[in-house]
């Protein structure tokens, strides 16, 4: 990707209930399947750390694309509902600048 377009970036962080990292993984992949099909977004990837805190990077088109896409009712109401009920402990958004971009996409399971 060169030269960078204007994009928007953040990490997502949470603390989960332990037992509820299935549930988490099921709702938080529709939320997000749903938002990069209805709303924009440019997708978003899930990370478990070694510190039992997951981990959600997230793209949109900017800034405002964000806001605008997640000012709407919710894609999937209890979908976010189930996320909620497994979240025990939500960490600060973190906000990134985007710099240089050599990712290259993950290949898909089965493939």
């Amino acid at each position: 990707m060169t030269p960078l377009q204007p994009i928007f970036c953040a990490i997502y962080r949470w603390r989960l209930h332990p037992g509820s990292e299935a549930s988490f993984v099921q709702a938080w992949s529709r939320v997000t399947l749903l938002l990069r099909a209805e709303r924009g977004s440019l997708g978003s990837r899930l990370h478990r750390g070694p510190d039992d805190v997951w981990y959600s990077y997230t793209q949109w088109p900017s800034a405002e694309a964000k806001a605008e896409g997640l000012a709407r009712p919710p894609v999937d109401p209890e979908a976010w509902q189930q996320m909620r009920e497994a979240i025990a402990e939500s960490l600060p958004e973190l906000i990134l600048e985007p710099i240089s971009d050599y990712l290259a996409p993950l290949p898909r399971h089965g493939a």
